[in-house]
C-alpha cells in the first residue's frame, strides 16, 4: 500500500469518531469501505479501544512512557532471561530482513515491559528513544491500543497503522506484533516491529508470526529433554518451520511442547496439569523411544482416531539414565544452559560465534556451561 494513503487514514479517523465521540460501532462505518482486508478480521482494534475508555483515557492526552522501578526491571530481566536467549539469534536475522523498511524489533515480557530491543533504531528521534528504553512499560494500560498491548490482550497477531493506536501521541507509529507462548502452553511476552512515519507494510505481521514461531519453538527445545518427538500430519513434510515440538523426559512425561504441538494433540491444549504421553498416543509409549532408533517418520495413531506423522530423536547421548520423577519446571539455569548448548552447536563449536549470536560475553558463555575459557 503506497505510504501515507489519505483514503485509509480517513477510514482510520471515521472509526475513532464512531467509537470515540459518538458511540457507534467502527464496523458501522468501516464495513463498506474496507478495501484490503475484511474489518470483522481487525474489530479487535474497537475492543482495545473501548478497553482504553473504559479506564478512563482519552485519546488527547499525553502519554508518559513510564519506565518501571529499578529493582521491578530487574526483576523483568531476570524472568526473562531463557526468553532473550532464545528471541537474540532470531531477532538478529529478523532485523536483517527489515534493515531497509525503517522499523526495528521491540521484546517484551508478558507483561508488556520491554525487555530487549535491536535494528537500526534513529536515537535521535525521542519518538523512538521513548519506546525502546529496556523497562518502559507498554501494555494497554499504560500506553493503549499498540500492537505490543493488542497481541498481549487478544493473544492473535496485530497489524496497526497510525491512527488505529488509541492515544494521538501514539498515531506516528506503525507496528505489527505477535503473541510468544512458551513451553508450558502460557505466554511468555511478544515480538514487535515499530516504523516511526514509516510506509504502510502490512506483511510485516507475517515476518513477525515466523519469527515468533521460532522463538518459541526455541524455548521448547531448551527444555532438558530425552525424546523430541516432530509432529506433522501425514503426507507433510518435516522441515518446513509448521510442524510441532514435544518433548519428553525419560519416563514420558512432557515437559515441554511449541503451539503447534498443541494445537494437533487437543488433549494437551486442554490439559491443566502434568501430561503422559500415554495420554496423547493410543500405542505403547515406550514404542516411540523404540522410533528414534530408526531414524525415519513413523505413523502414530491418537486416541481421537486420528493419525500423527512423528520423527523422534533422542536427546543427549543415554536414553537409559531415568529421572527419579518426571517433573517438567526446569530451573532457570538449566534453560539458559540448553539455548547456549544449542547456540554453540548451530555455531559448530565456535564459542565467539555463538556468543555474538546470543549477545553475551564469550566469557559469559563459558561460566554458563560451567567451563573455563582457554587461556590467551
Amino acid at each position: 500500500m503506497p505510504e501515507n494513503n489519505e483514503a485509509r487514514l480517513q477510514q482510520i479517523a471515521s472509526a475513532r469518531r464512531a467509537v470515540m465521540q459518538d458511540n457507534r460501532s467502527a464496523t458501522d462505518v468501516l464495513v463498506d469501505g474496507w478495501s484490503d482486508r475484511s474489518w470483522i478480521d481487525r474489530s479487535w482494534i474497537e475492543r482495545s479501544w473501548r478497553r482504553c475508555l473504559a479506564l478512563g483515557h482519552r485519546p488527547d492526552q499525553h502519554v508518559q512512557f513510564n519506565v518501571l522501578p529499578p529493582q521491578a526491571v530487574r526483576r523483568a530481566e531476570e524472568s526473562s532471561q531463557a526468553l532473550l536467549l532464545a528471541a537474540r539469534p532470531v531477532m538478529s536475522r529478523l532485523v536483517r530482513a527489515i534493515a531497509g523498511s525503517r522499523y526495528f524489533a521491540v521484546l517484551t515480557d508478558a507483561q508488556g515491559t520491554v525487555v530487549g530491543v535491536d535494528g537500526v533504531i534513529d536515537r535521535s528521534d525521542r519518538r523512538a528513544t521513548l519506546i525502546t528504553r529496556v523497562g518502559v512499560d507498554l501494555s494497554e494500560r499504560a500506553v493503549g491500543t499498540t500492537a505490543i498491548g493488542a497481541a498481549l490482550a487478544e493473544l492473535q497477531p496485530v497489524w496497526l497503522h497510525r491512527g488505529e493506536h488509541f492515544f494521538d501521541d501514539t498515531s506516528c507509529y506503525s507496528c505489527a506484533g505477535a503473541p510468544l507462548v512458551g513451553p508450558d502452553g502460557k505466554p511468555v511476552g511478544m515480538l514487535d516491529l515499530t516504523g516511526i512515519d514509516a510506509a504502510e507494510r502490512p506483511e510485516l505481521k507475517h515476518m513477525v508470526v515466523q519469527s515468533a514461531r521460532s522463538i518459541e519453538d526455541a524455548l521448547a527445545l531448551a527444555q532438558p529433554h530425552q525424546l523430541l518427538l516432530r509432529l506433522n500430519w501425514p503426507g507433510r513434510d518435516f522441515g518446513t518451520g509448521h510442524e510441532g515440538l514435544l518433548c519428553l523426559d525419560a519416563d514420558g512425561w512432557v515437559v515441554s511442547a511449541n503451539p503447534a504441538a498443541r494445537e494437533m494433540l487437543g488433549h494437551l491444549a486442554s490439559a491443566h496439569g502434568p501430561v503422559h504421553a500415554s495420554e496423547l498416543f493410543a500405542s505403547a509409549w515406550e514404542s516411540l523411544f523404540d522410533v528414534a532408533r530408526k531414524d525415519e517418520a513413523s505413523e502414530v495413531p491418537l486416541w481421537s482416531g486420528l493419525t500423527l506423522q512423528v520423527l523422534a530423536q533422542a536427546a543427549g547421548r543415554a536414553l537409559a539414565a531415568r529421572p527419579a520423577a518426571p517433573d517438567a519446571r526446569m530451573p532457570l539455569k538449566d534453560v539458559e544452559a540448553g539455548l547456549i548448548h544449542d547456540a554453540v552447536r548451530e555455531c559448530r563449536g565456535n564459542v565467539m560465534a555463538a556468543a555474538k549470536m546470543l549477545g553475551i560475553s564469550r566469557a559469559t558463555v563459558y561460566r554458563k556451561l560451567g567451563k573455563r575459557p582457554p587461556s590467551a
